[in-house]
């Protein structure tokens, strides 16, 4: 139920603009302007309750109690650690970033990124932090989480071995922003180890809101070069991966490059080599101090180098993009702006957060019975690009589909490892599941965070269709769709309405008596019925349909019966409202006897949205996550009784609603007592 609430409280919050670059979301409810004041007027140093100075916010496994790496650990304040701590010691740069012993070079591979673009680096790490004026050992962080920026509140104690820092460090003993920035992003992710093992852009993301291309080079595209030189000019972030021999760790080769590391791509030039054009490609490890570049760099003309300004110092290194395809296999591109996803265009972005629930929407990749029943997003596609097109020269749409799974590093140390996520599009018509091929789909199945493409596609009504690969694997997802032109996109089933089947007293019999509620038993000829009455009358009838596997009804239920039909306040029904009840019992049963195509006395979870429609209530996916908890039992299928409390909890809801909505504005309000009463019924 708090779970509820706390998303319908974000939603409105992001309704109302919270959650921009401007306006970031309080990372759990953390003020930091309000705390920073508090520990000022009590000069008191900040202690961050949420993520303390404990086992709890290093780690359960590599960094649990028993761990090599944790003995004689010691939480220490910066001033505890060098004499006159500095926050960022003359400008924040990538030499700043130094790996400690958490093996998470793809997180300070992705920071040593950030420094090369002041604009979003001011963005993350707020520059008017200080260990001087008004230091009260608080800091914050701005980070953007699956379509909203946060901002994360830490105090600065940091895990130190032997006087010295444990894990990120700066090549300035005194500068302390890039470890700070860390011990936040844990904190984002729920503890120091969940950081362990990743690619560099999903924290580029983090870091930017960006949208991200990953390309591994054995299916690059051919134009790979042109696409990287394309992105550092319009300052995208970009970052490589290379090559990693079985158990050999980071070991480097001859080339100088690291085995198994992660780097950041920071210039792709062609240049003039023995009266041919050769493609260089530069980029440097976070943290080193020298770097070597390849020697054709040394043969270049020097007044090229010179008007080139790289000089092959700090950690950077140049290679011949030839040798680079050889050393290293994947490179990740973060653009920071719409505009430079595919071009000098205005680019139309709709994001949807989404969750693939057991036993609602967690159908799995095509082939699997239950396909059809993960999430759907229409896409509108009716203004093809201004020079893109297709095949036959047919006007097209470029539109990029990005898919993240969410909060799965947060859980990492706990086992549950990233799902294998994926997407199909299809254009719409009869029966497109299985007539039609779909129009257009990732090429793999990836266990990574995300995974994006560009697709160009002829216009029309297209369905996006983000699954797991296996069914019934739950887990939370943003998908991102991005056009030139504005694409219309919208969920698929998104609406909630109720068009209720209301009987009058003296209808005719839905179902044949033999199969049905009808009789002249002596506990139906009452005036009056009470909670037992009707328990003792339904189960009489439930006993001769034979049709109906069930125990009978329970108290509960019958309880939530006169709920829904006692519109007197009497806690009871009348002999009137209790033939109306049957009549409405009728139907549902119907309903449930068509979908129990197996006559096996249930029906499975993930019929249980057809069988709500059959009944009229047309309910959204959030609706039907929050229901199947409630009603579906743990081999995910759903019995007769609990059918019908379902359909009649959702029923008393739909009236008490509309008699509160006077108006009819889709809309009201309660005080706290008006919604204690509603809510207890």
């Amino acid at each position: 139920m708090a779970s509820v609430a706390a998303q319908l409280a974000r939603d409105r919050c992001s309704a109302l603009g919270i959650g921009s670059n401007k306006n970031p979301a309080k990372y759990l409810n953390q003020d930091y302007e309000e705390l920073w004041a508090q520990c000022l007027a009590s000069g008191t140093l900040f202690e961050d309750p949420t993520f303390p100075a404990a086992q709890s916010s290093l780690g359960v496994n590599d960094l649990g109690p028993k761990s090599e790496k944790v003995q004689g650990l010691i939480w220490k304040r910066p001033a505890e650690i060098k004499e006159n701590p500095q926050f960022i010691n003359e400008g924040a740069n990538r030499a700043d970033v130094r790996q400690g012993s958490l093996g998470d070079c793809w997180l300070l591979c992705s920071i040593a990124s950030l420094t090369l673009n002041e604009e979003c680096l001011n963005r993350v790490v707020p520059v008017e932090q200080s260990f001087d004026t008004n230091y009260a050992g608080i800091f914050h962080f701005k980070f953007w989480q699956y379509g909203q920026w946060v901002d994360v509140v830490v105090d600065d104690r940091l895990p130190t071995k032997k006087g010295k820092l444990l894990f990120v460090k700066s090549t300035s003993a005194c500068e302390f922003w890039s470890a700070l920035l860390e011990k936040a992003y844990a904190k984002l992710n729920g503890s120091y180890e969940a950081l362990k093992g990743g690619i560099p852009l999903e924290a580029l993301e983090d870091f930017t809101g960006g949208v991200g291309e990953l390309h591994y080079f054995e299916n690059a595209p051919k134009n790979l070069f042109q696409i990287l030189s394309n992105a550092l000019k319009a300052k995208s972030l970009v970052t490589c991966s290379s090559k990693s021999d079985a158990g050999t760790g980071e070991i480097v080769v001859s080339t100088n490059v690291v085995k198994n590391h992660a780097y950041s791509v920071t210039g792709a030039e062609e240049v003039k080599h023995y009266g041919r054009q050769e493609e260089l490609l530069f980029f440097m490890t976070p943290g080193t101090q020298n770097g070597t570049g390849a020697p054709e760099w040394n043969e270049v003309d020097l007044e090229l180098r010179d008007q080139l300004n790289l000089q092959c110092d700090d950690g950077e290194t140049w290679m011949p993009f030839s040798a680079f395809l050889v050393e290293f296999y994947r490179v990740e591109i973060c653009h920071l702006n719409l505009d430079n996803v595919c071009g000098k265009h205005k680019w139309c972005l709709t994001g949807f957060n989404g969750k693939w629930t057991l036993g609602v929407n967690a159908g799995g990749c095509r082939g699997r019975e239950t396909f059809w029943t993960n999430p759907q997003f229409r896409i509108n596609l009716e203004d093809p690009d201004s020079q893109s097109r297709g095949d036959g020269g047919k006007p097209c749409c470029t539109l990029l589909v990005s898919l993240m799974q969410k909060e799965r590093r947060r859980k990492k140390p706990q086992g549950e490892d990233l799902l294998r996520i994926g997407y199909y599009i299809y254009k719409l018509g009869k029966d497109f599941f299985k007539k039609n091929k779909d129009a257009a789909r990732l090429d793999f199945y990836k266990n990574h965070r995300e995974v994006s493409n560009r697709f160009l596609l002829p216009i029309g009504n297209y369905v996006i269709i983000p699954t797991t690969y296996n069914p019934c694997e739950e887990a939370d997802f943003f998908l991102r769709v991005i056009s030139e032109k504005n694409a219309k996109a919208l969920e698929i089933g998104n609406g909630v309405e109720a068009n209720l089947f209301e009987p009058l007293a003296n209808s005719a019999p839905i179902l044949e008596p033999q199969n049905g509620c009808e009789g002249s038993d002596e506990e139906e000829q009452r005036e009056e019925f009470s909670v037992e009455d009707l328990r003792m009358a339904l189960n009489k009838k439930l006993k001769r349909n034979t049709a109906i596997r069930s125990d009978g009804f329970s108290l509960r239920t019958c309880r939530e019966m006169i709920n829904l039909m006692d519109m007197d306040s009497t806690g009871t029904l009348s002999a009137e409202e209790y033939q109306i009840l049957c009549k409405k019992l009728e139907h549902y049963m119907k309903i449930f006897l068509e979908v129990d195509t197996n006559h096996s006395g249930t029906i499975d979870a993930h019929e249980m949205g057809n069988a709500l429609q059959r009944a009229g209530f047309h309910l959204n996916t959030r609706i039907q996550e929050i229901l199947v908890p409630r009603y579906v039992s743990d081999n995910l299928s759903i019995n007769f009784e609990d059918f019908i409390a379902c359909l009649i909890r959702l029923e008393t809801l739909f009236k008490m609603f509309n008699i509160l909505d006077a108006d009819k504005s889709g809309k009201i309000s309660l005080t706290l007592s008006e919604w204690l009463c509603a809510a207890l019924i």
